[in-house]
């Protein structure tokens, strides 16, 4: 099996390559792990997959994958991407949204479902979260990437903008003003705890982008700066037993099962 990181396809593009590869790493794992414990590939889906840098790079595994997403472009865009690879096949794309899950696929029959930079943008994030639990399997497993408030704070302080660390800080939403382009931030264990509501558990949690939306583009021009960088992140990401910087990622990574 081709086990190549999607951040290799794209390596001119610095943040989408760190993004990406600091959470592949753990959902190759998982995904390989659920293969050998059901003795089959698995059925993923991708909500929100965009144009396929996840979802391709899995069913390239062997895995068949659904991408549901509003956006026709980048649905397009999966195309062309799938076509170029051994696994088009494997790879189904459907125009939609969470809203149009319980009408699209089938309850119950999705084994891996990931939510990568989608839930802080829908209107009702728990009903979100009550819709992927409906169409995973018992025991299912959810990869959710969401943008995580204490990020914003330091970020906001660090500009010299104090009124909007502030803001971040202490609004019910994690915003830091009118003009944020993020619609709301989540704190871990609010997240958790929604999670928990709505009928899963969580297993694992940590921070990225903890350094890759801070560095300037030409301190990674080169293929062994964005390789130390990448190293540098999953090393952070790895530390929340540690001096804790795993919890100033931009993003989260939850891992969770469906009850």
């Amino acid at each position: 099996m081709n086990d190549e990181r999607p951040w290799r396809r794209d390596a001119s593009s610095v943040e989408d390559g760190v993004r990406t590869a600091a959470v592949w790493t753990q959902l190759h794992a998982l995904s390989e792990s659920r293969r050998s414990e059901l003795s089959r590939p698995l059925r993923v889906l991708d909500l929100g997959g965009g144009t396929g840098g996840l979802a391709v790079a899995l069913a390239e595994q062997g895995h068949s994958v659904i991408v549901v997403d509003p956006n026709a472009d980048a649905l397009a865009s999966l195309a062309r991407r799938a076509e170029e690879s051994s696994a088009s096949a494997r790879v189904t794309a459907v125009q939609g949204d969470a809203d149009s899950l319980a009408s699209t696929i089938t309850p119950g029959s999705i084994d891996l479902l990931s939510c990568h930079g989608a839930l802080e943008y829908v209107d009702d994030p728990e009903r979100t979260l009550s819709l992927i639990a409906g169409v995973l399997a018992p025991g299912g497993h959810l990869s959710l990437v969401t943008a995580q408030r204490v990020a914003a704070v330091f970020a906001r302080a660090l500009a010299g903008r104090f009124d909007q660390a502030r803001a971040a800080l202490t609004s019910e939403d994690g915003r830091w003003g009118e003009e944020d382009p993020v619609p709301r931030r989540f704190d871990r264990s609010d997240l958790a705890e929604m999670l928990t509501r709505t009928g899963f558990t969580t297993l694992g949690a940590r921070g990225v982008r903890i350094f890759s939306d801070l560095v300037p583009h030409e301190y990674v021009d080169a293929e062994a700066d964005r390789q130390a960088l990448l190293e540098l992140e999953e090393l952070a990401a790895d530390d929340d037993g540690h001096i804790g910087l795993s919890a100033l990622g931009a993003a989260m990574h939850l891992i969770a099962r469906r009850d």
